[in-house]
């Protein structure tokens, strides 16, 4: 069982530098930094977008419209803290 949870563990930190990737990547697109018409990065940011757009979609369609502004990845971030949290607190320490 301590396995398990190590591994959901590991899973949950590498989503978050999944979801990290995925929000620098946006910036760098959006201030025009780097361009989609290159191969390399337009396969990047399909990938990324495939890994988290099921979970940030989910959140959005939960908050309120707010224009231009996406805080999904700051909900999804907290989250994934809160499940850390909750198993380093109160699965954890009743393993064996």
């Amino acid at each position: 069982m301590q396995a398990i949870l190590d591994l959901v563990v590991i899973i949950l930190d590498l989503y978050r530098y999944i979801l990290l990737g995925s929000i620098i990547l946006s910036w760098l697109i959006a201030f025009n930094v780097i361009n989609l018409s290159n191969n390399l990065v337009r396969s990047i940011w399909t990938t990324l977008n495939a890994l988290t757009e099921p979970l940030l979609g989910r959140i959005r369609s939960y908050l309120p419209s707010m224009g231009s502004i996406d805080i999904s990845p700051i909900i999804a971030f907290l989250a994934i803290f809160f499940i850390e949290d909750v198993i380093a607190r109160y699965l954890r320490p009743h393993v064996f």
